[in-house]
Protein backbone atom coordinates (compact mmCIF):
# COMPACT_ATOMS: atom_id res chain seq x y z
CA UNK A 1 0.00 0.00 0.00
CA UNK A 2 1.66 3.12 -1.18
CA UNK A 3 0.97 6.04 1.42
CA UNK A 4 0.72 9.74 0.39
CA UNK A 5 1.56 12.29 3.30
CA UNK A 6 -0.11 15.48 3.76
CA UNK A 7 0.60 18.53 5.09
CA UNK A 8 -2.74 19.89 6.16
CA UNK A 9 -2.54 23.43 7.11
CA UNK A 10 -5.02 26.31 8.01
CA UNK A 11 -4.67 29.39 6.48
CA UNK A 12 -3.03 32.75 7.93
CA UNK A 13 -5.79 35.29 9.81
CA UNK A 14 -7.89 37.29 8.17
CA UNK A 15 -9.67 40.23 9.57
CA UNK A 16 -12.94 38.20 10.13
CA UNK A 17 -10.82 35.96 11.98
CA UNK A 18 -9.44 38.27 14.28
CA UNK A 19 -13.30 39.80 15.18
CA UNK A 20 -15.01 35.99 14.80
CA UNK A 21 -17.09 37.27 11.62
CA UNK A 22 -18.05 33.83 10.05
CA UNK A 23 -16.18 33.58 6.83
CA UNK A 24 -17.77 30.37 4.93
CA UNK A 25 -17.62 31.04 0.92
CA UNK A 26 -17.17 35.04 1.45
CA UNK A 27 -13.17 35.46 -0.36
CA UNK A 28 -11.47 37.30 2.01
CA UNK A 29 -7.96 38.26 1.91
CA UNK A 30 -5.44 37.21 4.54
CA UNK A 31 -4.59 40.71 6.66
CA UNK A 32 -1.34 41.84 7.67
CA UNK A 33 -0.35 39.52 10.42
CA UNK A 34 -2.07 36.32 8.40
CA UNK A 35 0.78 37.45 5.84
CA UNK A 36 3.45 37.42 8.03
CA UNK A 37 2.21 33.37 9.23
CA UNK A 38 2.41 32.76 6.17
CA UNK A 39 5.54 33.96 4.92
CA UNK A 40 6.89 32.19 8.24
CA UNK A 41 5.19 28.84 6.93
CA UNK A 42 6.60 29.45 3.87
CA UNK A 43 10.30 29.34 5.72
CA UNK A 44 9.75 26.77 7.86
CA UNK A 45 8.44 23.89 5.15
CA UNK A 46 11.99 25.18 2.72
CA UNK A 47 13.94 22.15 4.34
CA UNK A 48 11.16 19.71 3.62
CA UNK A 49 10.05 17.56 0.74
CA UNK A 50 7.06 19.08 -1.14
CA UNK A 51 6.00 17.43 -4.07
CA UNK A 52 2.89 18.96 -4.62
CA UNK A 53 0.97 21.92 -3.11
CA UNK A 54 -3.05 21.78 -3.30
CA UNK A 55 -5.41 24.71 -2.19
CA UNK A 56 -8.81 25.70 -1.32
CA UNK A 57 -9.18 28.56 -4.34
CA UNK A 58 -10.54 30.93 -1.57
CA UNK A 59 -7.54 33.78 -1.66
CA UNK A 60 -6.72 33.23 2.10
CA UNK A 61 -5.80 29.61 1.29
CA UNK A 62 -4.17 30.51 -2.05
CA UNK A 63 -1.97 33.49 -0.58
CA UNK A 64 -0.98 31.01 2.35
CA UNK A 65 -0.49 28.19 -0.51
CA UNK A 66 1.74 30.96 -2.66
CA UNK A 67 3.87 31.40 0.16
CA UNK A 68 4.74 27.17 0.99
CA UNK A 69 5.35 27.16 -2.75
CA UNK A 70 7.75 29.52 -3.20
CA UNK A 71 10.44 27.50 -1.61
CA UNK A 72 10.02 24.93 -3.82
CA UNK A 73 11.68 24.76 -7.41
CA UNK A 74 8.94 24.08 -9.87
CA UNK A 75 5.80 23.97 -7.79
CA UNK A 76 2.82 26.26 -8.28
CA UNK A 77 -0.52 25.73 -6.14
CA UNK A 78 -3.59 23.67 -7.58
CA UNK A 79 -6.39 24.79 -6.61
CA UNK A 80 -9.27 22.48 -5.29
CA UNK A 81 -13.25 24.33 -4.61
CA UNK A 82 -14.10 21.30 -3.04
CA UNK A 83 -11.51 22.04 0.17
CA UNK A 84 -13.85 25.10 0.65
CA UNK A 85 -14.55 26.02 4.10
CA UNK A 86 -18.41 24.77 5.43
CA UNK A 87 -21.16 27.17 3.38
CA UNK A 88 -22.87 28.72 6.03
CA UNK A 89 -25.65 30.81 4.14
CA UNK A 90 -27.36 33.73 5.80
CA UNK A 91 -24.37 33.27 8.35
CA UNK A 92 -22.16 34.41 6.24
CA UNK A 93 -20.18 37.74 7.22
CA UNK A 94 -21.99 37.89 10.10
CA UNK A 95 -20.84 38.37 13.90
CA UNK A 96 -21.13 35.28 16.17
CA UNK A 97 -23.06 37.79 18.37
CA UNK A 98 -25.33 39.05 15.74
CA UNK A 99 -26.10 35.48 14.70
CA UNK A 100 -27.17 33.88 18.01
CA UNK A 101 -29.46 37.50 18.90
CA UNK A 102 -30.90 37.31 15.01
CA UNK A 103 -31.04 33.43 14.69
CA UNK A 104 -31.33 32.00 18.29
CA UNK A 105 -33.02 28.45 16.87
CA UNK A 106 -30.83 28.15 14.05
CA UNK A 107 -27.75 29.18 16.18
CA UNK A 108 -28.57 26.94 18.80
CA UNK A 109 -29.31 23.91 16.48
CA UNK A 110 -25.79 24.98 15.11
CA UNK A 111 -23.71 25.22 18.97
CA UNK A 112 -25.04 22.12 19.80
CA UNK A 113 -23.62 20.18 16.70
CA UNK A 114 -27.23 18.69 14.92
CA UNK A 115 -25.12 17.53 12.25
CA UNK A 116 -27.73 17.34 9.53
CA UNK A 117 -29.21 21.05 10.56
CA UNK A 118 -29.24 23.88 7.54
CA UNK A 119 -28.80 27.34 8.31
CA UNK A 120 -31.29 29.47 6.43
CA UNK A 121 -29.90 30.07 3.08
CA UNK A 122 -28.27 33.26 2.02
CA UNK A 123 -26.58 34.37 -1.52
CA UNK A 124 -24.92 31.43 -1.40
CA UNK A 125 -26.62 28.04 -0.38
CA UNK A 126 -25.98 26.47 2.99
CA UNK A 127 -24.91 22.64 3.85
CA UNK A 128 -25.03 20.66 6.71
CA UNK A 129 -22.19 19.58 8.77
CA UNK A 130 -22.68 15.76 7.49
CA UNK A 131 -22.73 17.16 4.01
CA UNK A 132 -19.56 19.42 4.38
CA UNK A 133 -17.70 16.52 5.91
CA UNK A 134 -18.39 14.22 2.83
CA UNK A 135 -17.63 16.85 0.95
CA UNK A 136 -13.92 17.36 2.64
CA UNK A 137 -13.09 14.13 2.73
CA UNK A 138 -13.95 12.79 -0.58
CA UNK A 139 -11.93 15.54 -1.50
CA UNK A 140 -8.53 14.50 0.51
CA UNK A 141 -9.15 11.21 -0.18
CA UNK A 142 -8.66 12.38 -4.29
CA UNK A 143 -5.77 14.17 -3.65
CA UNK A 144 -3.85 11.43 -2.35
CA UNK A 145 -5.02 9.55 -4.69
CA UNK A 146 -3.47 11.53 -7.22
CA UNK A 147 -0.34 11.40 -5.51
CA UNK A 148 0.86 8.43 -4.06
CA UNK A 149 3.95 8.36 -2.43
CA UNK A 150 4.35 12.30 -2.34
CA UNK A 151 4.26 14.90 0.48
CA UNK A 152 1.31 17.52 -0.69
CA UNK A 153 0.81 20.46 1.39
CA UNK A 154 -2.99 21.22 1.31
CA UNK A 155 -3.88 24.27 2.23
CA UNK A 156 -7.49 24.82 3.31
CA UNK A 157 -9.62 26.30 5.92
CA UNK A 158 -10.49 25.44 9.84
CA UNK A 159 -13.70 23.04 9.29
CA UNK A 160 -11.75 21.34 6.84
CA UNK A 161 -8.83 20.42 9.52
CA UNK A 162 -11.24 19.53 11.87
CA UNK A 163 -13.01 17.12 9.28
CA UNK A 164 -9.72 15.47 8.75
CA UNK A 165 -9.08 15.30 12.30
CA UNK A 166 -12.60 13.69 13.23
CA UNK A 167 -12.19 11.49 10.05
CA UNK A 168 -8.62 10.12 11.41
CA UNK A 169 -9.72 9.53 14.81
CA UNK A 170 -12.38 8.20 14.90
CA UNK A 171 -14.38 11.09 16.41
CA UNK A 172 -18.22 11.64 16.19
CA UNK A 173 -19.39 14.30 14.27
CA UNK A 174 -21.64 15.13 16.64
CA UNK A 175 -19.18 15.22 19.31
CA UNK A 176 -17.69 18.64 21.32
CA UNK A 177 -14.69 20.28 19.20
CA UNK A 178 -11.91 19.57 22.20
CA UNK A 179 -9.48 20.15 20.12
CA UNK A 180 -7.45 23.60 18.98
CA UNK A 181 -7.53 24.31 14.97
CA UNK A 182 -5.17 26.68 14.71
CA UNK A 183 -4.22 29.57 11.69
CA UNK A 184 -1.04 28.75 9.78
CA UNK A 185 -0.63 25.18 11.72
CA UNK A 186 1.04 22.07 10.48
CA UNK A 187 -0.75 18.89 10.63
CA UNK A 188 0.57 15.80 9.03
CA UNK A 189 -1.52 13.01 8.11
CA UNK A 190 -0.48 9.78 6.37
CA UNK A 191 -3.09 9.04 3.80
CA UNK A 192 -4.11 5.54 1.83
CA UNK A 193 -7.01 3.66 0.72
CA UNK A 194 -9.38 6.11 1.72
CA UNK A 195 -8.13 6.35 5.43
CA UNK A 196 -6.22 9.20 6.86
CA UNK A 197 -4.07 8.50 9.79
CA UNK A 198 -2.67 11.32 11.81
CA UNK A 199 0.43 11.95 12.58
CA UNK A 200 1.04 15.24 14.16
CA UNK A 201 -1.33 17.88 15.18
CA UNK A 202 -1.20 21.37 15.41
CA UNK A 203 2.38 22.35 14.99
CA UNK A 204 3.02 26.44 15.52
CA UNK A 205 6.73 26.65 16.43
CA UNK A 206 6.98 28.63 13.37
CA UNK A 207 4.83 31.57 14.51
CA UNK A 208 6.64 31.89 18.07
CA UNK A 209 7.39 35.74 18.64
CA UNK A 210 11.40 34.75 18.35
CA UNK A 211 10.44 33.03 14.97
CA UNK A 212 8.73 35.59 13.48
CA UNK A 213 10.69 38.59 14.60
CA UNK A 214 12.61 39.13 11.27
CA UNK A 215 9.32 38.08 9.19
CA UNK A 216 9.02 41.34 7.36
Amino acid sequence: MTHTTILLIRHGETAWNAVRRLQGHIDIPLNEEGQRQALALGRALAAEKVDAVVASDLQRAMQTAQAVAAHHAGVAPHTEAQLRERAYGVFEGMLYQDIQDQYPADFQRWQARDIDAVMPHGERLAESFRQFYDRVIAALNQVAARHPGRTVAVVAHGGVLECAYRAARGIQLDSPRDFQVKNASINRFQAADGKLVLTSWGEVGHLAPAAMDDVI
